[in-house]
C-alpha cells in the first residue's frame, strides 16, 4: 500500500545519498502537500530495551519499522551484507532523519533505534520516480554498539531474477498500529517489471515491507501506485540487475 508521501527529484545526478544531522537530501527534495501539512501522528516513541554491546545470536526479527519525527511511517528489513548494516525498503519511503527499529512490536523497540547514515537509490528513481525502481538500501548505525545489526537480527538474502510466482510471507507496519501485520500468499506478475499479491490489511505505513520466501527477499511493498491504492492488494518492483547493481554499490 502506498505511503502518504512521495520523495522526488532527490539529487538527480547521483544514485547514492549521504544523510547526516541537519543535512537535506537535496535542494529540490519535496514531500507532497498532504504529508507536509499533516498534523503530527500521536504514536509515542517506542520503549527501548537494553541494547546488546557485542555480537550474539539473532535475538529479534530482521523486519522492523522506519521512524522519523517520533512516529513510524514505513517498513523495512535487514538484508545480508558483509558489514551487516544494510536495510532494504521502498525508495518512496526515503526522507530526512530516518531511524530503524528492528523487531518493533507493541510499542517496544527491543534493539533500540538504528540511525540511517547513508541511502542508496537508483538514478532512475531520483530523476523520474520510476516505479520499476522503487527500492532503496539504507546503511544504519547505533552509537555505542560494537555489534552489527545483522548479528543481532539475522538477515534475508537478496533474490535476483527469481521469477514472479512465489509463496511468500509479507510483513509491514500500518501507520495506525504498533505491531506488524503478516500475510502468507502467492505472488503473480502484473506488468513487465511489476509483481503483485492479494493480502488484506496492508494500508499506509506498510510500504517497504519485505516479500520473503525461504529466507530470500524477492520484493518490497512499492512500485505500481507506490505499492497499491487499496490495502488488500500490494505491488513490488521486480528484482533484477537494477537492484543488484544498487546493492553492490551500497554494500561496498
Amino acid at each position: 500500500m502506498a505511503n502518504s508521501f512521495l520523495r522526488t527529484a532527490v539529487l538527480a545526478a547521483a544514485s547514492t545519498l549521504v544523510l547526516g544531522t541537519g543535512v537535506a537530501l537535496g535542494a529540490n527534495s519535496t514531500a507532497d502537500d498532504a504529508y507536509a501539512a499533516a498534523a503530527p501522528v500521536s504514536t509515542p516513541m517506542p520503549t527501548v530495551r537494553s541494547i546488546p554491546e557485542a555480537a550474539a545470536p539473532a535475538t529479534t526479527s530482521p523486519v522492523g519499522a522506519l521512524f522519523a519525527n517520533g512516529s513510524h511511517f514505513c517498513s523495512a528489513s535487514v538484508v545480508h551484507s558483509g558489514a551487516g548494516d544494510l536495510v532494504l525498503t521502498a525508495a518512496h519511503c526515503v526522507k530526512d532523519g530516518m531511524a530503524f527499529a528492528p523487531g518493533y512490536h507493541d510499542g517496544v523497540a527491543p534493539l533500540g533505534m538504528w540511525t540511517v547514515t547513508d541511502v542508496a537509490v537508483a538514478a532512475g528513481w531520483t530523476s523520474a520516480a520510476d516505479p520499476d525502481l522503487d527500492f532503496a538500501f539504507l546503511t544504519v548505525h547505533q552509537a555505542g554498539n560494537t555489534a552489527s545489526l545483522e548479528s543481532l537480527t539475522g538477515a534475508n538474502t537478496l533474490g535476483i531474477d527469481q521469477g514472479f510466482d512465489h509463496e511468500i510471507t509479507l510483513t509491514g507496519y500500518p501507520d495506525t498500529t504498533d505491531s506488524p501485520v503478516v500475510c502468507t500468499g502467492g505472488t503473480t506478475r502484473s506488468d513487465t517489471y511489476q509483481q503483485r499479491i492479494a493480502c488484506p490489511g496492508f494500508p499506509d505505513g506498510t510500504s517497504g515491507g519485505p516479500w520473503v520466501t525461504n529466507g530470500v527477499v524477492v520484493g518490497v511493498i512499492g512500485g505500481y501506485q507506490l505499492g497499491g491504492d487499496t490495502p488488500d492488494v500490494s505491488y513490488s518492483a521486480y528484482f533484477d540487475d537494477d537492484i543488484q547493481q544498487l546493492y553492490t554499490s551500497a554494500a561496498g
